[in-house]
C-alpha cells in the first residue's frame, strides 16, 4: 500500500489522542441529549487503539483497519462501538480488495459509510454521525486531486457538525426527546468531525 506504516501510525496516534482529549466536550454534548457516556466510551476505545499501535503499524493496511474496527467494537460500548467499528471493518475489507490509499480514499470511505448506514439503519438528516461522514465523502469525491483538498474536508466537517444543531433527532437516545433535541449538536457527529480533522491536520503537517 502507498500509505507507509509510519504514516499510518502517526495518523492513528493523532486521531486517537484528539478523541481522548475531546472526551469532556463529547460528554457534555451527550449529557444534553443522550446517556452522557459518549466521551468516556470513545476515550476508552481509542486508548485501547493506542495500546495496539505497534501491531496496527506492522499490519497490511486492510488488516490494520480491521484491527482498529474490532478494538472499537470490543471496547467503546453503547451505540458508538458497533457504528465506528463497522466503519473501520468495512473500510478494511475494502482495502483488502485491491483498493489503495490515498488514491482510493473516497471509495474506501464510502464502504465505511455504507456499513454505518446498515448498522444504524439511518440516513443523513437524522442527527447522527452520518451528517458529518456523508458531506465529507461528497467533498472527497468532488475535490479529489485538488491542492486544497485537506482544507476543504476540514471545513466541510466543521460546517456539517454545526448543521446538526437545528435538526430533530430521529435515531438513538436523542430521538426520545423529540423537538427538545433541537438546538444541540449531535455528539456522534462531533466525534466524527474530531477524527476527520485530526487526520487532515496530521497529513497536512507531513506534506
Amino acid at each position: 500500500m502507498s500509505l507507509e506504516p509510519e504514516t499510518l501510525k502517526s495518523l492513528v496516534k493523532a486521531a486517537a489522542e484528539k478523541v481522548i482529549a475531546s472526551a469532556p466536550e463529547l460528554t457534555a454534548l451527550d449529557q444534553a441529549i443522550g446517556d452522557g457516556d459518549h466521551g468516556a466510551n470513545m476515550k476508552r476505545g481509542f486508548e485501547a487503539v493506542l495500546g495496539k499501535l505497534d501491531v496496527i503499524g506492522s499490519q497490511p493496511l486492510g488488516e490494520a483497519f480491521k484491527t482498529i474496527g474490532k478494538t472499537l467494537v470490543m471496547t467503546v460500548g453503547g451505540a458508538s462501538g458497533p457504528l465506528y467499528g463497522s466503519f473501520f471493518l468495512a473500510a478494511g475489507d475494502s482495502l483488502l480488495q485491491s483498493r489503495d490509499l490515498p488514491d482510493d480514499v473516497a471509495e474506501v470511505f464510502a464502504c465505511g459509510i455504507g456499513a454505518v448506514r446498515a448498522r444504524g439503519r439511518s440516513a443523513p438528516g437524522e442527527k447522527t454521525m452520518l451528517d458529518v461522514l456523508v458531506p465529507v465523502l461528497e467533498t472527497l469525491t468532488a475535490a479529489a486531486g485538488k491542492p486544497d483538498l485537506l482544507n476543504r474536508v476540514r471545513e466541510t466537517a466543521s460546517e456539517a457538525v454545526a448543521r446538526t444543531a437545528p435538526m430533530q433527532a430521529t435515531k438513538g437516545r436523542a430521538s426520545f426527546l423529540g423537538a427538545r433535541s433541537i438546538g444541540h449538536i449531535d455528539p456522534g457527529a462531533r466525534s466524527s468531525c474530531v477524527l476527520v480533522q485530526a487526520v487532515c491536520d496530521t497529513l497536512e503537517a507531513r506534506q
